[in-house]
């Protein structure tokens, strides 16, 4: 039988050049660019998703800047350290307003290995809104007490910014960046999406009710945080629903086009 010997030398170049651990989040990150852009989060080459790949020195995987997300894959990523110098693909692009808000939550928040930033519709009008997020549905009452706001400054390309973008996040998941969109984080890429997923889900609801001009159900304070708790607790416990919710969409992406888990070390065809 004849081997391959094209094949034998790339995978072993890939073995040699990613760890295992390298290898699966620069997958998962691709493939939440793919589904960012399948569930319609896009804002064409902008806004952004990281995952933290080196603990110390911290390094970081953002997308190269100019790219659409659908054509993210594993291995077009770029690594960036805290400064925001890229540490291959001398080539690639990096957006620094992308890099400041990110590179700041990074390493500001310990847990916060993956940062997912959206430009959504929904996500910015209700960040223009003064009420903030409503518990207008089960749903929105997920995230009731539970999303953080920061303030507008302007194109975030000041790193002074980041100590403040830090702060207004404190402990909580996700934050809505007023006059801007959504941010979400998670010890994982699979618990970043699925709160993107839903935090967006629940800015389409806000905007939905609130454009129709009847009067909004808010139920009371008691039985919002009652419904918070409830997700808190069982449904959401020892990460289950953040998984099977992830591979659900990762069996989804390999349905439609599986190229997003491509992954070559650079300068290999």
């Amino acid at each position: 039988m004849s081997v391959n010997t094209k094949n034998s030398n790339i995978n072993n170049s890939i073995t040699t050049f990613y760890s295992q651990e390298e290898r699966q989040l620069r997958v998962d990150l691709a493939a939440a660019y793919r589904l960012i852009n399948y569930y319609g989060m896009t804002d064409m080459i902008y806004t952004h998703i990281s995952v933290r790949i080196k603990e110390e020195p911290p390094i970081f995987l953002i997308n190269p800047y100019g790219m659409m997300f659908d054509e993210i894959c594993a291995s077009n990523l770029v690594p960036v350290d805290a400064n925001g110098n890229k540490i291959d693909q001398a080539d690639a692009e990096v957006n620094p307003a992308g890099f400041t808000i990110h590179s700041a939550i990074h390493l500001g928040c310990p847990n916060a290995h993956a940062i997912i930033h959206t430009h959504t519709v929904s996500g910015m009008a209700v960040a223009a809104m003064e009420e903030g997020l409503l518990p207008l549905n089960q749903i929105s009452m997920e995230f009731y007490n539970r999303v953080a706001y920061h303030d507008y400054e302007g194109i975030s390309l000041n790193l002074d910014e980041r100590e403040r973008l830090v702060a207004s996040l404190g402990d909580k998941k996700c934050l809505i960046l007023r006059n801007h969109g959504l941010l979400t984080v998670g010890e994982t890429v699979a618990e970043a999406f699925f709160y993107m997923y839903y935090l967006n889900k629940a800015c389409e609801i806000q905007v939905n009710v609130l454009s129709s001009n009847a009067k909004p159900i808010i139920p009371p304070p008691e039985i919002c945080e009652h419904t918070a708790k409830q997700f808190e607790g069982p449904f959401l416990q020892n990460n289950r629903e953040f998984q099977l919710v992830w591979e659900a969409n990762r069996r989804l992406l390999d349905r439609l086009d599986s190229s997003y888990s491509d992954i070559l070390p650079p300068n290999l065809p």
